[in-house]
């Protein structure tokens, strides 16, 4: 495995593109030595934003692509026609083998079929499932899938929890991690139809550590580490997550400036609730990962700032060194054999 994880960063991806998407590729290579950003899109534009910094000139380059996904284009549509896009290009470095990861925070649709079409999928590889890290009140857990497949059968949803585990043993370092399949209850016969097909099947599963199902209210609480659903219910539950966050976030602060005493007492436990909601920010996380395919391909939110783009480079080079790709690969051979 290179030293060095060479990462195609889609410039021209996402509502706050190009200026935070640049000033988060600069932020990136300034405080990690062991990364290389091919910065993929009008070369012109980004040669002005990155005219604004001070950084090392020989870890970012820049990757000229004429044309850009807008977010509401159709993702099929975007993928067969634009193949000068940045997000198609950074796509292809990776296949190319001249970078190890592509990231972009453009159309999510595109990111999907553009990883699939371009980059491809491992052999024995069903359904790639996008895994975004969500914030619990033990770290963290891995939601799998939350937006790639709304329409996932029994087989998919084992596979889901074999990738998750991987990444979590892997990647986020907790060793035998726990897998519940979301459910409407705790006992085994409830579910709908692809959720009792899907539970013995997991049970039967001797290379993860499957303990049932998780109900919504425990997920935050940590209540296991991978949390295997389908792509409709993993979506409601981190839009879910991320209104509640930002909803508790506000009426927190409106609360604590209602009185004088109040506002004293803000003071007092700024730096603690400061700390307490840096756990609970999902731009801490980077962004999810496509799982199951030949190269690394990450989705970051589509109002993504610099903060998150960094923390995604990070988690690229993390995921390069540990070689996750070949070890889902691996898994599907074995569990195929």
């Amino acid at each position: 495995m290179s030293e060095i994880t060479r990462i195609a960063l889609d410039g021209m991806g996402g509502d706050n593109a190009p200026s935070e998407i640049v000033k988060g590729a600069v932020e990136a290579v300034k405080a990690h030595k062991e990364m290389r950003i091919l910065l993929t899109g009008k070369e012109e534009l980004l040669n002005q934003e990155l005219a604004a910094y001070d950084y090392p000139k020989e870890q970012v380059e820049v990757v000229n692509a004429g044309e850009v996904v807008e977010m509401a284009e159709p993702p099929v549509y975007a993928i067969r026609h634009k193949k000068d896009s940045s997000m198609a290009v950074a796509m292809k470095l990776v296949r190319e083998g001249r970078a190890d990861a592509a990231v972009s925070a453009g159309n999510s649709g595109a990111v999907l079929v553009g990883g699939q079409v371009l980059v491809g999928k491992i052999k024995g590889v069903e359904r790639t499932p996008l895994a975004p890290l969500i914030p619990t009140a033990k770290g963290v857990s891995l939601l799998v899938d939350c937006g790639a497949n709304v329409d996932a059968r029994a087989s998919h949803l084992v596979q889901f929890a074999r990738m998750g585990s991987i990444y979590m043993e892997q990647v986020v370092g907790k060793k035998n991690p726990t897998v519940g399949i979301v459910n409407i209850g705790a006992e085994e016969e409830k579910g709908n139809a692809l959720v009792k097909e899907a539970f013995p099947r997991l049970k039967e599963c001797k290379d993860i550590n499957f303990v049932g199902s998780v109900e919504a209210r425990d997920i935050p609480k940590g209540g296991v580490d991978v949390v295997v659903c389908e792509a409709f219910v993993g979506n409601v539950i981190l839009k879910l997550y991320e209104g509640v966050s930002s909803t508790l976030v506000h009426e927190l602060k409106k609360g604590m400036l209602t009185s004088f005493r109040s506002k004293i007492g803000a003071l007092l436990v700024k730096p603690a609730m400061k700390e307490t909601m840096k756990a609970f920010d999902a731009s801490e996380y980077g962004g999810a990962p496509l799982l199951g395919l030949k190269g690394l391909v990450v989705k970051m939110h589509g109002n993504s700032t610099a903060k998150e783009v960094q923390n995604a480079m990070v988690q690229c080079v993390t995921f390069n060194e540990q070689d996750i790709c070949g070890q889902i690969g691996a898994a599907m051979q074995e569990a195929e054999a």
